[in-house]
């Protein structure tokens, strides 16, 4: 029990640490949108991101085990319509192709993190 209380932790704090890098990243590239865009999909990008860490929040401070995979589905939800965002980024050339990979591969590397926890709450 003691073993996959450690383990679980420290899959959280890994998830932790990747969705802060995805903020740094995301708050880097925002500055490089139009000011056009600021009330817009900057506004939108933004609002994903921080309802997503929100989530991710309430999901590692989770104890039950019903509400924490709502928590983890909400936060699936809202990476997809992030990953939407980003494509709509890359496709009115406010980034550069460079710039979509890494955003990317950031968020898809939580989404494959995230989708393990899941499982792995699933199995309980």
């Amino acid at each position: 029990m003691e073993e996959t209380k450690t383990i679980t932790n420290k899959s959280n704090l890994v998830i932790y640490q990747k969705y802060m890098e995805l903020i740094y990243y995301t708050n880097d590239i925002l500055k490089k949108y139009p000011k056009a865009e600021n009330f817009a999909l900057v506004k939108e990008i933004k609002n994903s991101l921080y309802s997503g860490f929100r989530l991710l929040m309430y999901a590692i401070k989770s104890f039950n085990k019903h509400e924490k995979l709502k928590y983890l589905n909400e936060l699936d939800v809202t990476l997809c319509l992030f990953k939407v965002q980003v494509r709509l980024s890359y496709k009115y050339k406010y980034i550069t192709m460079q710039n979509y990979q890494t955003w990317s591969n950031l968020i898809t590397n939580i989404c494959n993190m995230l989708g393990a926890w899941i499982s792995s709450c699933l199995k309980k």
